[in-house]
Formats: structure tokens, C-alpha cells, sequence
């Protein structure tokens, strides 16, 4: 699974900024912070580096339309709720509820392999200048 997987100190310092990460950044809000510090590392070194530790469920990708974005530090299935006017990314508190996915897999036929609930909305900022 590994496969050609060499742990540089430019994947360190990617771990490390999911690591200290508030918010949902997307892989180029990574990069852009990683190239201040080694100015020769690829974006796609940035987006190799996301989908291994996504397939280790280290992180958990937030997939919108237009990009992705990254959660590590809650890598276990939960809600996001998304503002439809800022794009802003917040964590629902509760985590999505086993039972339910267990039922849904069993009424369906699915294998569920990667659960994910994404609540669009309005934030309180957006929905009072609305």
C-alpha cells in the first residue's frame, strides 16, 4: 500500500501542517504554505502525498464541486456543514451514527466505503448581510 512512499522533510511539514490545521484547507492553501519553506517541492507531490494519507485514513477528504479540501484532525466520518455563499467549512459535532449506515447498507445492497454528509447553508455572518 505504501507503495514508492519516501517520508521527505517535505511530506513531514505537510503531516505537520494538517496537524495544526484550523479550518478544512484545500490541497493549494497546503502547497502554498509548504512552498514558502521549500520553494522546489511540486503541487503534485502536495496531492500525491493528501490521496496516500486519505487511503490511510489519516485525513478526510471534503470533496466540493470546484476543489477539495482537508480535514486531519477529525478523520473519522461526521458532517460538514458548507456556507453556499462564502464557502466557509465548519465540523458538525455529532459523528455520523454506525447504526444508521449499517441499516442503509443492508436496505440497499451498497457496500458503504466512504460516508461523508455535507449540509449546505448559509453561515450566521452570510445569513445577516443577506
Amino acid at each position: 500500500m505504501l507503495r514508492d512512499f519516501r517520508l521527505t522533510p517535505q511530506r513531514v511539514e505537510l503531516v505537520r501542517l494538517i496537524a495544526v490545521s484550523e479550518g478544512h484547507p484545500s490541497a493549494q492553501q497546503f502547497y502554498e504554505q509548504i512552498k514558502l519553506k521549500f520553494p522546489t517541492m511540486s503541487q503534485a507531490t502536495v496531492y500525491k502525498t493528501l490521496a496516500l494519507l486519505k487511503e490511510l485514513n489519516q485525513v478526510l477528504e471534503i470533496d466540493l464541486r470546484e476543489d477539495s479540501h482537508y480535514d486531519g484532525n477529525r478523520p473519522q466520518p461526521h458532517p460538514h456543514l458548507i456556507c453556499m455563499k462564502c464557502g466557509k467549512i465548519v465540523d458538525g459535532e455529532e459523528s455520523l451514527d454506525q447504526e444508521m449506515l449499517r441499516k442503509l447498507e443492508e436496505a440497499s445492497g451498497y457496500t458503504i466505503l466512504r460516508p461523508q454528509i455535507s449540509l449546505y447553508g448559509l453561515c450566521p455572518d452570510c445569513k445577516s448581510t443577506s
